[in-house]
């Protein structure tokens, strides 16, 4: 591995907890300070990294960016994903739905059909929900584990799109009258498939590609279509 891949993944490492100095960086990665320094100085021109005084600050957002840059680079998928956790995976695939006009819900909680269920990350803009399951693959995974990936996520989404009348306020949809679901995976790096039964894999480098193109290719995806409207308790409230 090159100078600048051991002091990525030494800074990732890291700063996983809290800030980092250079030294620290740099011992890690078996390189010596000032490269280490060099290094880091470019990082911080691209903005992957942040300052505070002496000490290295990344935020899950700018981690994974950090990680995305070295997947570019190179870097072998496996050794990156050691150093990330799976909230700032969630973070940042919520943080770039807000960036186009989507509210978001992470872990999103709900009980129906008589048991507990949870989506990573709720994205809606009326009348569109997308429900994204956030996986990374592993080397080997064979289409039959995708296929289940993906059949849950469905399963999932069908429940919520069954469920969404009793679940409005929770998920702030008092003034929607309908709304269309979509079960999603997001990937940390490319699987074998973009789509299983419909359902997209999406890796995510290339999610905003997806919500880009996302209106103009709903008829091919798996939907599930749910009815809205104000509830009794709606009405009383408004006499009162």
């Amino acid at each position: 591995m090159t100078a600048q891949t051991n002091v990525i993944l030494a800074t990732l490492k890291h700063t996983a907890k809290g800030p980092s100095g250079k030294q620290i960086i740099a011992r890690e990665a078996k390189v010596p300070v000032q490269v280490t320094d060099d290094i880091l100085s470019k990082l911080y021109e691209y903005e992957l990294i942040e300052y505070d005084y002496d000490q290295i600050v990344l935020p899950s957002n700018q981690r994974i960016k950090l990680a995305l840059y070295a997947i570019n680079q190179g870097t072998d998928v496996e050794n990156i994903c050691k150093f990330l956790e799976w909230k700032e995976f969630e973070i940042f695939t919520a943080e770039v739905f807000e960036k186009n006009n989507f509210l978001t819900k992470r872990n999103f909680r709900f009980k129906a059909a008589q048991r507990r269920w949870e989506i990573d990350v709720v994205a809606y803009n009326e009348p569109i929900i997308v429900c994204v399951d956030c996986k990374r693959w592993r080397r080997g995974w064979r289409n039959s584990a995708i296929k289940q990936i993906a059949a849950e996520q469905a399963k999932r989404t069908r429940v919520l799109a069954n469920s969404l009348d009793f679940l409005q306020q929770k998920l702030d949809l008092n003034n929607w009258r309908h709304a269309t679901l979509f079960p999603a995976i997001l990937s940390l790096f490319p699987g074998p498939v973009k789509f299983y039964n419909k359902v997209p894999v999406v890796p995510i480098l290339q999610i905003q590609n997806f919500i880009d193109e996302f209106l103009g290719h709903q008829k091919e995806l798996l939907n599930f279509k749910a009815k809205l409207g104000p509830k009794m308790s709606d009405y009383l409230n408004d006499t009162l």
